[in-house]
């Protein structure tokens, strides 16, 4: 699937606790300030379709935008993406550059390991 913009990002993350999808309106207001005009956003709601990401509705004069992708689907995509990207596949590079940034604690290590050994005794 393609890369998305911040944008498209943004609006997806209002969408997707909405049961229901939503309207250009309720998505809008889902957004934190500034927001983009209207009728940005109700491009950047396009290109997700364009993209594969949403589904529209038609319902009277107005779409209805329905996530195609979940969140943890489109989490685990990027974070593949950013792996396979800049990590050479390596999730261990990954950890590795997290701790040499300090950006994760001996601690965090810990949990992470016993998450990972707790896994392979399943």
């Amino acid at each position: 699937m393609e890369r998305l913009t911040q944008p498209e990002e943004d609006a997806l993350r209002v969408l997707w606790p909405l049961p229901s999808g939503g309207f250009v309106k309720e998505i809008l207001e889902g957004l934190p300030a500034p927001r983009p005009p209207y009728t940005t956003l109700a491009s950047t709601l396009r290109n997700l379709e364009r993209k594969g990401y949403v589904r529209a509705e038609k319902l009277g004069n107005s779409f209805r935008f329905a996530p195609l992708v979940s969140a943890d689907d489109y989490q685990r995509r990027s974070l593949g993406t950013l792996v396979q990207q800049h990590f050479q596949n390596s999730y261990k590079d990954l950890v590795s550059f997290f701790a040499q940034e300090e950006k994760i604690s001996a601690a965090d290590l810990q949990e992470i390991i016993k998450l990972i050994e707790s896994k392979k005794a399943q």
